[in-house]
């Protein structure tokens, strides 16, 4: 994929959009023949420029033009469809007379029955619009543009969605050439490749294939993933192989009810091929760790077939280690959970009959996202996303879910309303227009992005403010709140101890003054004293509402206090007794967690700010049932959905909504990267980088690095229980560190190597 836009996208309006009839439920392929003007020898440069309703995979003489899969991903396709640009130079000049152009088109999310409940799809028909510009030496060109003289044929794919997996038969012909037809793609919506491409990242054979108690062949994968499996089989014509897929076991066998209408099975059946049968789902995706095989001609084995990892093309950026293995393990489970999920959208779970950019899981997320991966163009085409789906309805809010998809079975009225909540501005997840920015804005420090970002916030605001009860607070409407409390029972999610006025109104708090901050950084000084008066008023009611006489907050839970501490709500003698009371109900909870999606990405941040430390890590270490830890002592490798998406007994929660793949409660790495290894930015973009280890109790080391845009930071630092504490770290070359040392002690660095 190249980045540069020598070929512009105004190429595409003399192209036709063309789709294949008669399919008949097989994926077709698209093709067109065509000699070249002037000999292969002689081609200067040749770009292929393709999108779809649907997705698709492009060949040249049968290559495929690059290594990304499931093109275009997923945008608000009503405003937003992003086109891919490739060079494909190479495969042109290996091309001799005449070059063949074909493309295989699948379903996708334009309209694979992707949503949970009623099917969501944008449209009836699936639609290729492509043009291969070839610049021959002299500066001549040819264009080769989708138009009705292509054909359509038949590929050997006879069904294939997100959720219920590919199915091929390999016995059919793909039959004669026929016409394709006009199709429509809106050129208004074309826009350059914004986020990173979704790749193949690298293999995994089993660690273990065996036959479990009802007689099925089992494989473990070790790690749960998100991908497909692939192999090279041979085997008698009408061999058919399925292939079933589930992130755990339960009694023995694959634990799929999880999975809730997915059906993430794929199908395969052999054309008898001596020379074997290669098979590669790449129309479909799943969230797995273990998979059932039947029909396999054979003993299989572990050399036989291996699940291929896929995501977003994200570069890793931050590591960390210490003395705790299973604060390790925690850390290397919110690693895959993050690469999981960011597949073309920030998704809640990559798994079950649900994959949605859910707002509210990034908003919870996005500081520990951005250190460990970078996701500045992710995020940033995201957040473009979120502007532009809450600018399509009259009513102007973000919506729960960004694509919103959700809408769609509805005829575009939003969801929820008939058995469930109607869709309004809400807290949390309306605030990731403005939370999302943040954590970009303080990891890259781009105001150029941070500019593109702010009508996003601003619209995100104004919904809010018309949401207000008279008083101020944002105390009416539908709230998810503090979501997932341990506390509340497994089919109310959203039954917290957290009063939702009080959760709301914080963050609304929280937002403002963000939106306020950048507005100044903008230059625009009208909307930052809109904000920051916004945020004024609203905390004055807050205060007057919900902070008590003798200090406590009402709902007197961790979460009020995180959110009140962390968002700077209360004047300093207040902070002080919120932080003790904080300590205490940590304490009475025997540092079991007790906070949902609002309160947990900020309770060890509110412990540590006002002192205690040692609770912060004695929360963080625990490891009965709800804690951090105890999906690490049950064998997670990645973050769960609940605190007890598996019980002890080795059953599966009760609630229809248990997902093994869920980043959301992972936030708390973030405090793991910034407090216990001590690598904080400063200022935005780490221009300036503050270094500030805080050890405490149950850790006696720790290790990281994270590559920042000004380069690479290092720390290293060991607190032994009969020794000093020691500290080295690596600074970026002419960047300026603040360090500071456990007892207080402050030091001033600029780049290389330190060691105090």
């Amino acid at each position: 994929m190249t980045t540069s836009s020598l070929t512009s996208l105004t190429v595409l309006d003399a192209a036709r959009a063309i789709a294949a009839p008669g399919t008949d439920g097989r994926a077709p392929v698209l093709a067109t023949t065509v000699a070249l003007d002037q000999s292969a020898e002689r081609v200067a440069r040749a770009e292929l420029l393709a999108t779809a309703h649907g997705i698709y995979e492009a060949s040249l003489d049968g290559t495929p033009v690059d290594e990304s899969v499931m093109n275009p991903g997923w945008t608000v396709y009503e405003s937003r469809l992003q086109v891919q640009r490739v060079d494909v130079t190479e495969l042109a000049r290996a091309a001799g007379e005449q070059l063949t152009l074909s493309v295989l088109l699948g379903r996708g999310w334009w309209n694979g029955d992707f949503g949970f409940g009623d099917p969501a799809n944008y449209g009836d028909d699936n639609a290729l619009l492509a043009a291969l510009v070839i610049t021959y030496e002299d500066g001549a060109t040819q264009h080769v543009l989708t138009d009705e003289s292509w054909t359509a044929t038949d590929s050997t794919i006879t069904f294939a969605t997100m959720y219920d997996g590919q199915h091929e038969d390999r016995r059919l012909a793909a039959g004669d050439p026929r016409p394709v037809r006009a199709a429509e793609i809106d050129r208004s919506t074309l826009i350059e490749q914004a986020s990173p491409l979704i790749i193949r990242h690298e293999a995994r054979r089993p660690e273990r294939i065996w036959t479990s108690p009802s007689g099925k062949t089992l494989v473990d994968f070790g790690q749960n993933l998100v991908g497909w499996l692939r192999f090279t089989v041979t085997g008698p014509a009408g061999t058919e192989i399925v292939l079933r897929h589930a992130e755990v076991l339960e009694n023995e066998e694959l634990g799929t009810r999880p999975l809730r209408a997915a059906k993430a099975t794929d199908r395969l059946i052999l054309a008898g091929d001596d020379d074997g049968e290669t098979f590669e789902p790449t129309f479909t995706f799943h969230g797995f760790r273990y998979a059932e095989i039947t029909g396999w001609p054979g003993e299989l084995t572990a050399e036989d077939i291996e699940a291929v990892i896929v995501h977003s093309d994200i570069r890793r950026t931050g590591w960390f280690e210490s003395s705790h293995p299973g604060v390790n393990q925690l850390i290397n489970n919110s690693i895959w959970s993050q690469r999981g999920n960011f597949l073309a959208v920030p998704t809640d779970c990559p798994q079950r009959d649900e994959r949605l950019g859910w707002t509210g899981d990034i908003a919870a997320y996005a500081a520990t996202a951005a250190y460990q991966f970078d996701v500045g163009d992710f995020l940033h085409n995201w957040l473009l996303d979120v502007h532009a789906e809450a600018s399509l309805g009259e009513l102007r809010f973000v919506p729960f879910v960004v694509p919103d998809n959700l809408k769609l079975p509805k005829g575009g009225d939003y969801p929820f309303s008939d058995d469930g909540p109607q869709e309004i501005p809400t807290a949390i997840w309306g605030d990731a227009a403005v939370w999302v920015a943040e954590a970009l804005w303080n990891a890259y420090g781009d105001l150029d992005r941070l500019r593109a970002q702010y009508p996003g916030m601003v619209l995100h605001l104004e919904s809010v403010e018309r949401a207000l009860s008279p008083s101020g607070l944002w105390d009416q409407g539908f709230q998810f709140g503090d979501w997932l409390d341990p506390d509340a029972p497994p089919e109310a999610a959203a039954d917290a101890k957290a009063d939702k006025g009080v959760v709301a109104t914080a963050c609304l708090v929280r937002s403002a003054r963000f939106a306020a901050t950048t507005a100044r950084l903008l230059g625009e000084e009208e909307d930052a004293r809109r904000w920051q008066d916004l945020a004024d008023r609203t905390l004055a009611a807050f205060t007057a509402e919900y902070v008590q006489a003798d200090g406590r907050i009402v709902s007197d839970c961790a979460t009020v206090y995180a959110l009140a501490i962390c968002f700077d709500l209360l004047d300093e003698g207040t902070r002080a007794r919120a932080g003790e009371r904080l300590a205490q109900v940590v304490a009475e909870a025997g540092y079991r967690v007790s906070t949902g999606f609002a309160g947990t990405p900020f309770v060890t941040w509110a412990l540590s700010e006002t002192g205690h430390i040692e609770a912060a890590y004695h929360l963080l270490l625990e490891e009965e049932n709800p804690s951090w830890l105890y999906p690490v002592s049950m064998g997670a490798t990645t973050i769960w959905e609940r605190w007890d998406s598996m019980l002890p007994d080795g059953s599966i929660n009760p609630g229809e909504m248990t997902s093994f793949n869920h980043y959301a409660l992972g936030a708390v790495a973030d405090w793991i990267y910034q407090v216990i290894l001590g690598i904080r930015p400063a200022e935005p973009g780490y221009r300036r980088i503050l270094i500030q280890p805080t050890p405490g109790p149950g850790i006696d080391w720790a290790r990281g690095a994270y590559d920042a845009v000004a380069g690479r930071i290092e720390v290293s630092w060991e607190a032994p229980a009969d020794g000093p504490f020691s500290l080295e770290v690596t600074v970026p070359d002419g960047i300026e560190a603040d360090i500071v040392l456990p007892d207080g002690a402050r030091h001033v660095v600029t780049g290389g190597q330190h060691r105090f």
